[in-house]
């Protein structure tokens, strides 16, 4: 083992971060101007990005029939090997925090075995990050896992939250003292929206095919993925295994600030306004419970609104514009669900994730414009809004949909793998280094 655990652990470096969440923000009088640590920067995630982690469980099914998969993620955009490349493009831009993700199955690639190799590549994007200027938050899950862990049956086997802890207490007492905020799951609700969302729920038994296909492939009596599976019997073991995690992180790392992240949808009714309420308790289950008390912040993540009658959800407004996503363009769900958040949670907010799937960039950069009036608005009201974090940096592998869908500012090749920014990139970057919207 190197010495790097020795410099890394237990926030040696936490002086210098900061907690970046005990200072309430006042309303300002220029509400256009933003607090000094605001956190500006842009979103990834590893699976999607780094490219060949064929020790997780989305490889599996990228490469077994049937597949929820319409191609295979193989080198993504090689930011396992070009990570100093994207992180120098973020900085350059003029950002200075960066949401990244550690890859469980590359840290722990077999049960109980830990890689110190893959704890000091991780040690060094977080050190590349700071060299730049970059604070580092870091998500400890991306909806994917470890094959074994996918295998022994997931998130439902009531051990489960156990070994999540054990990766969490582990990858923190490595890593903690480098980061500068985390978050234990990605849209620890996203197994209720799978449920509640027509698209998704089509696909239910297209992913049970596919989960029979990959239990059979690796000899396992229950193959469970965190985005399908069974939503009686994970919620509750992913609720616990945030607890448990959220603890491992702190007692490695006492004054490191770690909270989590929801998929935060505005939900609007069309006629009986109770249904809101109704839906929102759909979408968000006990998280706000879990939020409440295991958290130092909350992560918003807002793509678009819901719109929902007696009947369930119902279709935009005709003439309506949609994202490449196929969902309505609706920026001003940001501000909705910031305000949901600060009632429902009452913790420090985080815009984690906000942003657009379009080939049109000029629609990009009104989707952020947009978006950026309503957080100020927010924290014009006195809402402790602290970060905005746009989804993506790059043009990434989209689970699904393959390549087909373009989030970034910086559009990818995939042969050569040539990053080349897009005039929404400067457009954001020029805000950020402003700190003013």
């Amino acid at each position: 083992m190197t010495d790097r655990p020795a410099i890394t652990r237990r926030g040696v470096i936490a002086g210098a971060a900061g907690l970046g969440v005990a200072t309430q923000i006042k309303a300002a009088e220029d509400p256009r101007v933003l607090p000094k640590d605001f956190l500006w920067g842009t979103a990834i995630s590893a699976y999607q990005s780094e490219g060949n982690n064929t020790n997780a469980d989305a490889w599996l099914q990228e490469n077994i029939k049937p597949t929820l998969f319409k191609e295979r993620s193989a080198d993504a955009c090689d930011s396992y090997h070009r990570y100093a490349e994207d992180i120098a493009i973020a900085a350059d831009l003029g950002f200075n925090c960066y949401r990244m993700g550690i890859e469980w199955a590359r840290i722990e690639p077999s049960e109980g075995s830990f890689s110190n190799a893959e704890l000091d590549h991780y040690a060094d994007v977080l050190e590349t990050c700071r060299k730049h200027g970059l604070k580092p938050v870091v998500t400890f899950n991306h909806f994917t896992t470890p094959l074994w862990f996918a295998a022994r049956g997931g998130f439902e086997v009531p051990d489960s939250p156990d070994y999540f802890a054990k990766f969490c207490r582990k990858s923190a007492e490595y890593l903690g003292g480098l980061m500068h905020m985390a978050t234990t799951f990605n849209e620890a609700n996203i197994q209720l929206l799978v449920q509640m969302m027509p698209g998704f729920a089509k696909a239910i038994p297209l992913a049970k095919a596919a989960l029979a296909a990959a239990a059979a492939a690796t000899g396992s009596p229950k193959f469970s993925t965190v985005a399908y599976a069974d939503p009686v019997i994970s919620t509750p073991l992913m609720q616990e295994a945030h607890r448990k995690g959220y603890d491992a992180i702190k007692a490695a790392c006492p004054s490191l600030s770690v909270g989590i992240t929801l998929t935060t949808q505005d939900i609007q009714s069309v006629g009986d306004a109770s249904l809101v309420a109704q839906y929102q308790d759909k979408l968000y289950g006990d998280w706000v419970n879990v939020a409440r008390t295991h958290a130092d912040f909350l992560g918003v993540q807002t793509y678009s609104r819901f719109l929902v009658d007696a009947n369930g959800f119902t279709a935009p407004p005709k003439g309506s514009e949609m994202t490449d996503a196929g969902y309505e363009f609706y920026p001003q769900a940001l501000a909705a669900t910031i305000r949901w958040a600060h009632q429902a949670i009452g913790k420090p907010i985080y815009v984690t994730e906000s942003g657009i799937a379009t080939d049109d960039d000029t629609r990009r950069i009104a989707f952020i414009d947009q978006a950026l009036a309503g957080v100020r608005d927010c924290i014009a009201e006195g809402i402790p809004v602290h970060s905005y974090m746009y989804w993506s940096l790059l043009d990434n592998f989209e689970w699904g949909s393959g390549y087909s869908k373009h989030f970034g500012l910086v559009a990818v090749d995939l042969q050569t793998f040539k990053r080349t920014l897009k005039p929404s990139a400067k457009h954001l970057g020029d805000i950020a280094r402003a700190n003013r919207i």
